[in-house]
This record gives structure tokens, C-alpha cells and sequence, in this order.
């Protein structure tokens, strides 16, 4: 595994992340793409500048940024499937209160009568949650964009994605002239890829119709339903990736090099937010490997971006408390082969992609997703197959409680007696984990070891009353204490919060 020393395109670092929020979405790959030229083509018709044209171009390759910090709670509503129900909710988001209506309906559909009666009974109680995990997804997608060192008008349209025209489900003090041009158009141009491959052209035009002044921008919806032929026409492509990245308005953004790992640590943090037994698991994966192998560099970044397939996966099954159906093994498994084709499709990660997606392979043949034996696994995966095994086991998981280090150095030394995992390996992970410096100074954003402690079990996903009776504290002592935290830190979300946690390290 090489890295290379060539610029990176912003633009194709984007459009990569782009297929993993496809995929969190419920959506095919080069969902996003497709939507970007659709955008890109609508906004040149409009008559936009170029600086606005390039505003949409990445609020539509980033739209969903934020897709993965509200999918515990939304597989939590809608019966442990949050990627499913994203899938169905796609058609009706900009529809009528009606059409949405009729979609909750179908909650907890093939589940059985009980399991859909007692979805429907926490439904007035999850609504309110509903419209938290958007203001979530909407605090993520711009901190991210911020770290990735987006321009402000495409952090603020981010921010904004959640907006309708009519301001259904908007914040207090909401006024439809302070959405941005990139997020109306944006809106209006994923919905047509969706609608388009539903119900065609037909289809696309009578929302457009029925939409505008409601979810749409008229004067948005009135240049798509004029120009429906002309604008469609720019997602007849071979390639969408090619086509993307050709159309990217002058100048092109580029990345430096040196830029790169901080440009895959928010990849990772978009990952590993899927669910909150994850945060942080695939930067303490990185932090192992960094000091277990030479190729220090590269195996970092190969670490970063190891788990991006997790996305594919529904929370109700990386939740899940007890043990997994073969069926909802086969889609674990999966994971990692997605992982890999995400980076296989940019040049510039196109190098990490191989080693990335071994990090489950065993030297027996046990593993996924290949199921490759010790001859056809590199160092560099060995190592990753390691770190990979040995931050999991160290972390909580909701089927069992974090192991302890020593506990977990005796899992992996056993997995190596076994044949699993490479005996070398093994011995430079546990001898990097046995080097972890231990932190001196004081916590940052002059947090107390208390705030600390509630901050940790927050991120975890606990409840202010569950965090209460773990430090046998009153739920109001909680509070006030996630008041001040929020206040110290600057965040209004626990998704916020454990960003927070994650990127200062706080969650060991």
C-alpha cells in the first residue's frame, strides 16, 4: 500500500464521500451524482454566477453529510430500519402533510400486528425526537463541512437542509427568504433523481407541480417544470463520477497533501456516528496502527476509512443487544466490501481501498468479505485486522460491556494461538496499545471530571436518566450538568457533544 504525492481534488474527495451518504440514505450509488448535475444544469439555466453555481455543486454532493447522527434514533421510531425508512421517506419529504402522513402509516410494515401496534404507541413521543435528529443532522453536516473547510455559504446551506420553502417543520423565526439559492435548487433537483427513476417524467412534473409554493421555491420548481427535457438530459451519462467532476465550476479547489488525514478524520467521524456504541472506533483504530506499523502514514489513513461501509447497515442491527440472524450476518459482512468500493472509485484513496477492506479477514479463511487466507492478506491488513479487533473489544457494545485492556490482549493473544489473526500482528498492536500516553493536563473547554463522566455516558447514547442512576446522581443534577457542558463546548445536540468527545479524544 502506497500513497502518492499528487494533488487532490476537493471535488473527488467530495464526490466519494458523496457514495457513502448514498448509501446511508437508502439510495443507489451515484444518487448524489446524479443529483449534482441535475443541480449544476438547473442553476446555469436560472442564470446563477459561477460562485453560486459552485455553492451548488457541493451542497449537492454533501447534502446529506449528516445522514448518520440521527439513524439510532430513527431506526428506534420506525422498527430498527432507519436506512429502509429513509429509502420511503425519500419520495414524500417535499410532499404535502398528507402524503408524509400516509408514509407513517406503513411504520413497522411486515413486522407483525403487535410489533406495528406498540410502534405506533411511541409514535407522539418520537415525533418531538424527530425534529431533534433533524436539528442533529443539520448541527453535524455543518461542523463537518466546517472541518473540511468548505466555503460559509455551503456550511450555512448545509445547516439549512431541512428547510422547506413553506417552512414545514422549520425553527421558530423561520423566513422562507433566508433559505439559500443552493439549498432550493439543491431540494428540488434530488427530488426529481427520485421521483424520476419511481415514476419517469410524468411522475417528476406533476410534483413539481403540486410542490411548488409549498416544499419548492416557485420560481425554482417554474424553471424545472420549463426546462424538464434539457435539465434531465445532463444525467445521460456513462459515468456520472467523469461527468461530476467535469462539470465543477473554475477554479477547482485542491487539497494538500498534508491535508489529507484531516480530511479522512471526518470521514471517520461521519461513520462512526451511525451509532453511538461506535464513536471514536475508527480513530482509536488509527492511533493503534499509526504505532504499530512503519508505514505509519498510510496505515493511519487506511484506518480512518476502514468502517466506511458501515453505512449500508441498519441500526437495528449494529444495535441489536442480543445475537445476529444469518441474514442479518450476511449484511455485516457486507460492509466491508462497500468500504472498499467507495475508495476504489477516487484516485486518490483508490490506494488505501485494498488493505481497508481486509480489515475482517482472518488467516484461516474465517473472515469477510473475501474470505481470503494468509498467503492472499498483506502486513498492512494483518495489522488492520488487529487494531480493528482490539479497539472493538475495548469499547462497549450493546451485546456486552468494554473489556478491559488486559482482558482484551488475552482475547487477541487467543485469536492468534487460533490461526485468526497474524501472531506479529497481534504482538506490535498490543505493544502499541501498551504505549498509549496517559493524559496530563487539565479537560478542555474547562470541563470538570464530572462533566466528563456525563459527557462519556451521553455520547454512548444514555438517557439523562440513565446517566442519573449510573452515577447515582438526580436526572435534574444532569441536566444542569449537560447545560453547562453544551454551554462550555459550544453544541445544542448530543451529536454535537460527542463530535466533541470524539475529535479531543475523550471518550477512552
Amino acid at each position: 500500500m502506497t500513497g502518492g504525492t499528487q494533488r487532490l481534488r476537493l471535488a473527488e474527495l467530495m464526490a466519494a464521500l458523496s457514495l457513502a451518504t448514498d448509501l446511508g440514505m437508502g439510495q443507489p450509488l451515484e444518487q448524489a451524482l446524479r443529483t449534482c448535475l441535475l443541480a449544476i444544469e438547473l442553476a446555469a439555466r436560472m442564470g446563477l454566477a459561477k460562485d453560486e453555481i459552485s455553492e451548488v455543486f457541493y451542497v449537492a454532493l454533501l447534502r446529506f453529510i449528516g445522514c448518520t447522527v440521527d439513524a439510532h434514533e430513527l431506526a428506534e421510531i420506525f422498527g430498527g430500519d432507519d436506512i429502509a425508512s429513509r429509502r420511503a421517506s425519500a419520495l414524500v419529504v417535499g410532499g404535502s402533510p398528507v402524503e408524509i402522513g400516509r408514509e407513517l402509516l406503513k411504520i413497522g410494515a411486515g413486522q407483525g400486528a403487535v410489533r406495528r401496534i406498540q410502534l405506533f404507541a411511541r409514535l407522539p413521543g418520537a415525533l418531538p425526537r424527530a425534529g431533534d435528529s433533524a436539528r442533529a443532522h443539520c448541527e453535524m453536516a455543518t461542523h463537518l463541512a466546517l472541518r473540511l473547510e468548505l466555503p460559509a455559504a455551503v456550511q450555512r446551506s448545509l445547516g439549512d437542509e431541512a428547510v422547506r420553502w413553506d417552512g414545514l417543520g422549520a425553527p421558530k423565526g423561520f423566513s422562507r427568504n433566508d433559505i439559500p439559492i443552493s439549498g432550493r435548487i439543491v431540494l428540488v433537483a434530488r427530488d426529481v433523481e427520485v421521483l424520476h427513476r419511481a415514476g419517469g417524467i410524468a411522475r417528476v412534473r406533476s410534483a413539481l407541480k403540486s410542490r411548488s409554493g409549498h416544499a419548492y421555491d416557485p420560481a425554482v420548481a417554474g424553471a424545472m417544470l420549463e426546462r424538464t427535457a434539457e435539465v434531465m438530459a445532463a444525467m445521460d451519462v456513462t459515468s456520472p463520477w467523469e461527468a461530476v467532476l467535469q462539470r465543477e465550476p473554475e477554479p477547482h479547489p485542491w487539497v494538500p497533501e498534508s491535508r489529507l488525514e484531516s480530511v479522512l478524520e471526518t470521514f471517520a467521524d461521519f461513520v462512526d456516528m451511525k451509532s453511538p456504541w461506535m464513536a471514536g472506533h475508527s480513530r482509536g483504530v488509527a492511533a493503534l496502527v499509526a504505532l504499530a506499523s512503519p508505514d505509519a502514514k498510510n496505515m493511519r489513513r487506511a484506518a480512518l476509512v476502514h468502517d466506511l461501509g458501515r453505512v449500508t447497515v441498519p441500526n437495528g442491527i449494529w444495535d441489536k443487544p442480543g445475537p445476529l440472524t444469518d441474514g442479518e450476518w450476511e449484511r455485516v459482512r457486507l460492509h466491508a466490501y462497500y468500504s472498499e468500493r467507495i475508495l476504489e472509485r477516487s484516485a486518490a484513496l483508490k490506494p488505501l481501498a485494498t488493505c481497508a477492506g481486509m480489515h475482517h479477514e482472518r488467516l484461516d479463511g474465517s473472515g469477510y468479505h473475501r474470505r481470503s487466507h494468509r498467503a492472499e492478506i498483506s502486513h498492512e491488513a494483518r495489522v488492520l485486522a488487529a487494531a480493528d479487533a482490539y479497539q472493538a473489544m475495548t469499547q462497549p457494545r450493546p451485546f456486552r460491556p468494554a473489556l478491559s485492556d488486559s482482558r482484551a490482549a488475552e482475547e487477541l493473544e487467543t485469536e492468534a494461538r487460533a490461526g485468526h489473526l497474524d501472531a506479529e500482528a497481534v504482538g506490535r498492536v498490543l505493544t502499541a496499545a501498551g504505549h498509549r500516553p496517559h493524559r496530563t493536563a487539565g479537560w478542555p473547554a474547562g470541563l470538570s471530571d464530572r462533566e466528563v463522566e456525563v459527557l462519556r455516558l451521553l455520547c454512548r447514547g444514555g438517557t439523562k436518566k440513565e446517566v442519573a442512576s449510573l452515577l447515582n446522581i438526580s436526572p435534574s443534577t444532569v441536566d444542569h450538568h449537560v447545560r453547562h457542558i453544551y454551554g462550555k463546548i459550544g453544541v445544542a445536540t448530543r451529536a454535537g457533544a460527542t463530535l466533541f468527545a470524539v475529535e479531543r479524544d475523550l471518550l477512552e
